[in-house]
């Protein structure tokens, strides 16, 4: 029953994953591509999560926090550029 819900997971946030590409090729405004990469970013750390489940291992569990850190600081500095138009003063 564990593998039902983990392929229904994996389907369900790789489809999510798929729609934020979509945002990110399509988005009209900054903005958009900015709130689309940071949950693409989201579904990637779930993924990874889940994966991890799937194997056994807390492997991924920690490369999901690595994953959510770099996260983090990118949507950080693409919307200071979107902002200022430099990351750095």
């Amino acid at each position: 029953m564990i593998t039902m819900a983990l392929y229904f997971g994996f389907a369900c946030f790789g489809l999510g994953m798929l729609m934020c590409v979509w945002r990110i090729a399509r988005g009209p405004t900054a903005a958009d591509r900015i709130l689309a990469l940071d949950t693409l970013v989201i579904n990637v750390i779930a993924l990874l999560i889940l994966y991890g489940v799937h194997k056994g291992t807390a492997i991924y569990y920690e490369a999901s926090m690595l994953v959510a850190m770099v996260g983090f600081v990118s949507t950080v500095a693409y919307c200071r550029f979107v902002l200022r138009g430099d990351i750095i003063e």
